[in-house]
Parts: structure tokens; sequence; C-alpha cells
């Protein structure tokens, strides 16, 4: 599956709509697909801008801190951002994160979501929680799109986790 049928949106996907479903690769180079995730449980994705930035190094470390909470509630949560798996690899292993790191390197992902920055052409800050639906499909929960500079706030995200 590529994710040539992604289409951009203008502003942040809402709750209650069907969450578009991709394939992005982590930092092993690991296909990672939204569907395939959301049958085992809640997913949090978590938009942010770039790998090695202040912002984003609080709010992914927070995310492994919090690791035994999400896990606790049945969910799994992954970052996105515009870096390579490379930067992800070497980030990741720096900071000692336990969550897979996702590149969306053609930000089809990000702008199929409404969080792209075109300013800085890379993602935008946003935390967005997708259930499964009836049909199987991935259902957006919650959505929380946020300044470049606002790290995302734990007990808020897991207050959405069923």
């Amino acid at each position: 599956m590529t994710n040539e049928h992604l289409k951009p949106r203008e502003a942040p996907i809402t709750q209650g709509e069907v969450a578009p479903d991709f394939v992005l690769p982590d930092q092993n180079r690991a296909d990672w697909k939204l569907s395939d995730a959301v049958k085992k449980g809640d997913v949090v994705l978590c938009f942010y801008p770039l790998d090695f930035s202040p912002t984003c190094q609080v709010e992914m470390k927070c995310v492994t801190d919090d690791f035994a909470k999400y896990a606790a509630k049945g969910a799994q949560v992954v970052g996105i951002s515009c870096d390579s798996f490379y930067a992800h690899k070497v980030w990741a292993e720096q900071l000692g994160l336990k969550q897979p790191l996702l590149a969306d390197l053609h930000r089809a992902v990000c702008k199929a979501y409404g969080i792209y920055f075109a300013p800085l052409n890379v993602s935008g800050r946003a935390t967005i929680v997708i259930g499964k639906n009836p049909s199987g499909q991935g259902k957006v929960k919650w959505v929380q799109a946020r300044e470049l500079k606002d790290a995302m706030k734990a007990e808020d995200v897991l207050a959405a986790i069923s």
C-alpha cells in the first residue's frame, strides 16, 4: 500500500471522522500501518515537527516515560514527523525512546490529517487518538492541534483513551 490515496486538507481532522489509513516506515525501516495497529486497540498519533528540537524532545521523552500508562489502557503511541528513518533511529537511541517513530518524508500523512506546517515544510504539532469503529476502520476519537512550542499533556491524552 502506498499513500497516494491520501488527500490533503486545510484544517485538522475532527472527532468522529474516519481516519485515513496509511503506511509509513519506522526508525527500523519496518512498515507501520494504521489499520493493522487499530485492530489491537486505540492508537495515539503524535505529530511533531523535528527530531532533535527542544519541545519535540521533551514531548517524545514524556511518551516513553508514560509508556506503561498507555499500554495499561491498551493503546499504542507513535511519533510522526517528516524526518527520515535514519534521523529517527539515532534520535530514538540517544533518548532511549520506546515508541515507534514514523517517517512521513513525503508529507502525505500530515497533510491528510490537516497537520502540515507550510512555513517550515514540516508536520505541525498535534495529538490524535484513533479508535476502531464498527466497520473496523480507524475513527478519530480525540484531536488536539497545538502551537509548535506547546508539548502535549499526557493526562489529556490518557483521558481520551477508552
